[in-house]
């Protein structure tokens, strides 16, 4: 997960340089291994590299052959070898980075480009000959990004995938939304993803069919394997990253067979005009890497006696994962608050108490040497997984609660998984939220989804892996993880860490300081110590005017403030009175 910071028509560029190279540094524990910048005309790309692809020679700003294009990007492209295979006209690549294939993409299709890609991305590309600026986020915002102006220098526009980049130098700052494009030629910002699920008022009809369920994960897991460094999978010991890590063991373990096989012979030579011989799908779905690992690692955090660890370790044990845990203690986790805000930008409470775990866990898997994770977010918001769901009162409302969620996934989970481990210069691939698995997913018809007496939360996920029935087919996982219900992840690492961040929180704010908030914050007023807490430790960091980018998490159908899944009474009553 690399950084960019960018600025299009600055009046005084060169003199603005040395500004700009210090606003990237900001964010260079998102790309710790390499830091490059290019001025063109009144444009500046800056970049911080964290090299996962394309390793030896993918370092950025990129360039076309006259360098004319230039390109800074923030992700990861599943099918770069599919468009260097396909594109109309040949393109010479200088590097083997995915990342490459957006400049020839832009030259086909201009502000289309992003429309034909497959992965995470935030990026920003110049055109020098039009000065021309375009940027662009994913159809989700795996990737976070955000964008900038200054009433001072009115025709300037700045880019940044931190806020922390932007709030010295810009008065108005939004979050890119996800699945645009924008082009300063028009100076307009548009959609380009438009997939068949997002009217939340057209309900599907399709019935769930589990094998093609199964498969289309499957098959996202795979194409998130593209690696040429090693990586690990997150494994609380949940539903959604039990079976993300089942799926990456079988692929694994099919990479280490075919690499024996090979004995060392595995690619072609690497050939970057045709994709050949570099890492990534192929036409045919097939995975090449250059990372045979001897065994996958897994990892997990909680507090001593955390139900997430001891589940992780029953999982990990089940699929042969090399696993780690970690146990942090609740004096681990306050002190770490101040910095997780400032790495996540938010004052959120639900993603504040998720990210602490996350952002130590991160910490100590960098150490270990790893630079990429594949995690499940993502899986809940698509079926309805969390608790409160339970009360949706009919299918049309499920349906519509869902597209809410995934069209909010950049301001709340995507924001989380991002931010707690690119703080320590680790990147987090979610297979949950792939385009293809969301077309299929999203048309599901939400009463498959629906949760009833006999169906748990997220029921088909758990049906389309349940092998019982199949004698022939090596079960993912084990029957009492496979339907084992949801803990929301602050609340799975240990049910003291939401206690203790409460408890403290009433230490730390008065009930006469709740009666009176701060003027600056407007309407968007804490509702509680914990969120009143959260948001004076933002402002240390933040500016006012920064608070606009941030979105408060809060769950539908239920009366309680607290969103801790364990505060929702189904968790206790379990499905007793479920419709």
């Amino acid at each position: 997960m690399c950084g960019i910071f960018a600025c299009h028509r600055h009046p005084d560029v060169e003199k603005f340089k040395p500004t700009a190279l210090k606003l990237a540094k900001q964010i260079r524990h998102r790309g710790p291994d390499w830091s490059g910048s290019v001025i063109s005309n009144h444009t500046i790309l800056c970049h911080e590299r964290l090299s996962i692809v394309g390793v030896e020679s993918g370092a950025q700003p990129l360039t076309n052959a006259d360098d004319s294009i230039i390109l800074a990007v923030n992700g990861e492209i599943y099918n770069h070898r599919h468009i260097r295979k396909h594109l109309k006209e040949r393109y010479h690549f200088k590097t083997t980075s995915d990342c490459e294939v957006i400049i020839p993409l832009y030259t086909e299709f201009d502000t289309d480009a992003p429309n034909h890609l497959d992965g995470m991305f935030s990026f920003v590309l110049y055109d020098k000959k039009q000065d021309r600026t375009i940027a662009a986020r994913d159809p989700i915002g795996i990737t976070t990004f955000y964008q900038g102006w200054s009433s001072t220098e009115p025709g300037t526009v700045y880019f940044a995938s931190e806020l922390k980049c932007l709030h010295t130098v810009c008065d108005k700052i939004v979050a890119f939304p996800p699945g645009h494009v924008y082009d300063s030629k028009t100076g307009e910002t548009t959609r380009y993803f438009n997939p068949s699920w997002w009217d939340p008022k057209k309900v599907p009809s399709n019935p769930v069919d589990y094998k093609v369920l199964r498969q289309a994960l499957e098959k996202s897991v795979r194409k998130r394997l593209m690696a040429e460094v090693p990586f690990g999978v997150l494994l609380s010991g949940g539903l959604d990253s039990s079976l993300t890590a089942s799926i990456a063991q079988r692929e694994v373990t099919r990479l280490r067979k075919q690499a024996l096989e090979a004995n060392g012979n595995v690619l072609p030579v690497e050939d970057p005009d045709t994709g050949e011989g570099l890492v990534g799908v192929d036409d045919d779905d097939h995975l090449d890497t250059l990372t045979y690992l001897p065994q996958l690692n897994s990892f997990s955090i909680g507090l001593p006696g955390s139900p997430d660890n001891k589940a992780a370790l029953e999982v990990a044990k089940f699929l042969g994962t090399k696993h780690h845990v970690m146990t942090f203690t609740i004096e681990d986790g306050l002190n770490a608050l101040s910095d997780v805000i400032f790495h996540l930008e938010t004052y959120d409470v639900t993603t504040i108490r998720a990210s602490t775990p996350m952002y130590l866990l991160s910490r100590k898997i960098k150490a270990m040497g790893i630079k990429m994770v594949l995690s499940g977010e993502g899986s809940d918001e698509i079926f309805g997984g969390y608790l409160y769901f339970h009360a949706a009162p009919d299918k049309e409302s499920f349906h519509e609660e869902t597209v809410r969620r995934v069209k909010n996934l950049h301001l709340s989970d995507c924001l989380r998984a991002n931010k707690s481990t690119s703080a320590w210069g680790l990147e987090a691939r979610v297979p949950f939220l792939d385009k293809e698995f969301l077309e299929y997913s999203m048309n599901i018809d939400p009463q498959d989804k629906m949760i009833t007496k006999e169906k748990l939360e997220k029921y088909i996920v758990r049906k389309a892996f349940d092998t019982s029935d199949e004698p022939d087919e090596q079960p993912y996982l084990p029957d009492n993880i496979l339907w084992r219900q949801k803990e929301q992840f602050s609340d799975g690492v240990g049910y003291g860490w939401i206690d203790a961040l409460k408890d403290t929180a009433e230490k730390q704010v008065t009930d006469e300081m709740m009666k009176n908030p701060k003027p600056e914050w407007g309407n968007d007023i804490p509702d509680t110590k914990e969120a009143y807490w959260y948001r004076c430790m933002f402002d240390e960091h933040f500016p006012p005017h920064c608070a606009s980018t941030v979105m408060r998490w809060t769950p539908t159908w239920s009366k309680q403030s607290d969103p801790s899944g364990r505060a929702i009474a189904t968790h206790n009553a379990k499905y007793d009175n479920a419709a």
